[in-house]
């Protein structure tokens, strides 16, 4: 199929080659003359300008948006409208807010545009292990554009099959699901990180635990001096804490045991944040993806061990760089 993308940052140019290493046409754009071109030495074809990106799409388009969140994401989107014809569709692979998706869906529909909004988990691991998608809009559109979506997905690989799931979705299995209408798949999304706060922030407390365990006040009979690399790494293998996080963890525990290159300043991306929101409007309890939230502010005044651990799961998915404060 063909496929333009918007934006060629650590996740975007990575969905461009992995689309076109399975025979699929990648138009591309981004600002950044250095990104157009090192895409177009790997096959894609670069544009310079919005207007030649549109022009060098075939109709039906379809148009899949990889920038920051918020007012670019907005502008990108809004411009895009101006360009396309009826029929085309625009993709949101990004964090949008929910909300945001189904009022740019409604107003897209207004002008015989389709839009697609797709939560999007693999960081920068994505090109070799594929995207876990989670999408929402309008059902024959998302069908239309399958293709994408299968090439983009991890596949079923080496996961064991999971019992009784004959009369459910069989896409979920290979890694994506259509979720809904539109906004539906970046709540999911949301969630999805919400609750990757709260796995993250316990692992790093029981890591914290441990590498206490060693101070000076506590009884000598009781002090027990850890290594914080091979119990994460025999905790990997058959463990039923065992994940993809802790496979990280042990990666950074592996080759820097204190965590010292981390400062141990955490940031926040605003889906945890939309998380807790969302929980309120419904009146479900979520005392833990709350605290873990907190926890992340607390860690740009102070910083311990278990902050480090944050940072360190942080840059090992997504290639973030926290700031040191």
């Amino acid at each position: 199929m063909h496929l333009g993308l918007i934006g060629l940052g650590r996740m975007g140019g990575n969905i461009a080659r992995r689309l076109m290493r399975d025979g699929h046409s990648v138009a591309v754009y981004d600002v950044d003359a250095k990104a157009r071109q090192a895409l177009a030495d790997d096959g894609a074809t670069a544009v310079d300008s919005l207007a030649g990106f549109v022009q060098a799409l075939p109709a039906p388009r379809a148009v899949w948006v990889m920038v920051p969140a918020g007012e670019i994401t907005e502008k990108t989107v809004q411009e895009l409208a101006g360009l396309l014809e009826k029929g085309d569709t625009i993709i949101d692979g990004g964090n949008s807010n929910w909300h945001d998706d189904v009022r740019r869906a409604k107003q897209l529909s207004e002008q015989g545009l389709h839009y697609i909004d797709v939560g999007t988990s693999g960081g920068v691991w994505g090109l070799e292990r594929g995207y876990c998608m989670m999408i929402g809009g309008d059902k024959a559109v998302v069908d239309r554009l399958d293709p994408i979506f299968k090439t983009l997905a991890p596949g079923a690989g080496d996961v064991e099959k999971t019992p009784n799931r004959e009369k459910h979705d069989p896409r979920a299995e290979l890694g994506y699901l259509h979720t809904g209408p539109a906004g539906s798949g970046h709540f999911v999304k949301m969630v999805h990180n919400g609750i990757e706060y709260g796995l993250m922030q316990a692992y790093a407390e029981g890591f914290d635990v441990m590498r206490n365990r060693n101070q000076a006040n506590l009884p000598e009979g009781e002090r027990f001096d850890l290594n914080m690399a091979d119990i994460a790494e025999v905790w990997r293998r058959g463990s039923v804490v065992s994940s993809w996080l802790l496979d990280l963890c042990s990666i950074a525990l592996a080759k820097d045991p204190g965590l010292e290159n981390f400062s141990g300043f955490v940031n926040d991306s605003g889906e945890g944040r939309w998380t807790i929101e969302a929980a309120i409007e419904e009146a479900v309890p979520a005392e833990v993806l709350t605290a873990a939230l907190y926890t992340r502010f607390r860690s740009r005044q102070e910083h311990t061990y278990a902050e480090k651990m944050l940072s360190a799961m942080r840059l090992g998915f997504g290639g973030h760089v926290e700031g040191k404060q």
